[in-house]
């Protein structure tokens, strides 16, 4: 029998492949990630074993400017680059930029070593404080700071230990004698002094119309003045007094806290004394002003009453033939002001200004009684 021929078998297996190698690229790349952080943590645990004066010297080492490097000299970086040996440079400059101006230069110096005379003020009044019996007691009581201005020494108040009596400026026998200790410190260098007068914000059964928390911050920080010219503090050293009410507070969250009843004697800094007499300075516009001045002074002669009977000041004299009429010049006319009685005492030089309808024409120089009982 013949064979039958079925066809030639194919047999297709399916060619199992293995999964693909990605390498250990990211192991590298983490393993150099682990040792940076392995080394920068070691710099830090080593950097906080190290003493500061070798942290000091450490950081000046790396402040070494590039040509302190390459020619040798000292290691101190006294440019004003903001990149460490950016000034003086290696490669020579062509264009180079116009120098500083030596004033501002001097200036700055002086600025310095006013800063340092502020401090070392700073450094004497806390080791008075700490071996002063007088001054060991109110400890508490005294705060000493720097400010942009300069010095700060604030007395502050506490509820069983007031430096005022209720309400007035009479000032307590033991802040007499912390005023006048601190006297002579203050006094030792040429730098003015402002005092500024704080209260709380209890306020008087009159309000502000009458003597008020405005009266008795200032009251108090004259008080304050003249406790210190007693202690020995020269005069012409006061550059201020300011009274400054409940307006600054020490605790903002209490505005009634006994502690922002205080007195401010602030040692200002060259700068601040600076920007004080600028902002006093009468300017350009300063010949104005005397002009104006003078035309108060010496009135021209009248040509006639105002709506107010007040006489209208003369611009110019009579206008020359041909001429057109003098245009008198926009000069608005003084505030009213009230001739003194005949016999009144009034002080050298001074006016008494008409005040409103219905309205007080004084404070009085003491609180009324039993307007509140106000201790600041």
């Amino acid at each position: 029998m013949a064979k039958h021929d079925t066809g030639r078998v194919v047999v297709r297996r399916k060619r199992a492949y293995g999964e693909s190698h990605h390498g250990g690229s990211w192991k590298i790349a983490y393993a150099d990630f682990m040792t940076a952080m392995m080394a920068f943590f070691l710099v830090m645990w080593l950097l906080l074993l190290v003493p500061k004066k070798d942290l000091q010297a450490i950081a000046e080492y790396f402040r070494m400017p590039l040509m302190t490097a390459v020619t040798g000299g000292e290691k101190m970086d006294s440019s004003k680059s903001k990149i460490p040996g950016g000034d003086p440079s290696v490669i020579p400059n062509q264009y180079p930029l116009p120098s500083a101006n030596p004033e501002n230069d001097s200036e700055s110096q002086e600025d310095q070593a006013d800063q340092e005379s502020l401090e070392n003020l700073k450094e004497k009044l806390d080791n008075l404080i700490e071996h002063n019996p007088v001054l060991r007691q109110f400890r508490p009581q005294l705060l000493l700071d720097m400010t942009p201005d300069g010095l700060r020494i604030q007395i502050l108040d506490q509820q069983n230990r007031p430096m005022f009596t209720t309400g007035s400026a009479v000032v307590q026998t033991y802040m007499r004698d912390v005023l006048r200790e601190l006297a002579p410190l203050i006094s030792e260098l040429p730098n003015p002094i402002t005092i500024s007068g704080h209260t709380d914000a209890l306020r008087y059964a009159s309000g502000d119309r009458n003597y008020s928390n405005w009266e008795l911050s200032a009251d108090r920080a004259n008080a304050a003045r003249r406790e210190l010219v007693a202690g020995g503090l020269v005069e012409n050293k006061i550059k201020r007094i300011l009274g400054l009410g409940d307006t600054v507070d020490l605790i903002k969250d209490d505005p009634m806290a006994a502690v922002n009843r205080r007195i401010s004697i602030l040692v200002l800094n060259r700068r601040a004394e600076r920007r004080i007499d600028e902002q006093n300075a009468a300017g350009q516009d300063g010949m104005k002003i005397r002009e104006r001045l003078e035309l108060l002074r010496h009135p021209a002669p009248d040509q006639g009453s105002g709506p107010g009977g007040g006489s209208a000041p003369q611009a110019s004299p009579a206008p020359a033939p041909g001429t057109g009429p003098a245009a008198a010049p926009a000069v608005p006319p003084a505030p009213a002001v009230s001739a003194p009685a005949p016999g009144a005492a009034t002080g050298q030089g001074a006016a008494t200004v008409s005040p409103p309808a219905g309205q007080s024409t004084g404070a009085p120089a003491v609180p009324p009684p039993g307007a509140s009982g106000n201790q600041g």
